[in-house]
């Protein structure tokens, strides 16, 4: 599975939205409704799913999941 399919497999599960909702350049905090406290949630299940640290500034940059894969995606291939 792709990053962009597990990170909305992680919203869908922690937010209870339905994966229509969640397209790639939505707004999370805007069009769907994530406050800060989800979003931390989301951030920790990042982390545990793709066994990486997220820093401050990485999760500033967290507005679509297109940001949230795309810092993914270089963090994993830093790591690798």
């Amino acid at each position: 599975m792709e990053i962009k399919e597990r990170v909305k497999d992680l919203f869908v599960k922690a937010l209870r939205v339905k994966p229509e909702e969640l397209k790639d350049d939505v707004q999370l905090y805007d069009s769907i409704g994530v406050d800060s406290t989800e979003m931390v949630e989301m951030v920790i299940a990042l982390e545990k799913e793709f066994n990486l640290k997220l820093s401050p500034k990485d999760i500033t940059k967290f507005s679509t999941l297109n940001e949230i894969e795309k810092t993914i995606q270089s963090k994993t291939q830093t790591k690798a």
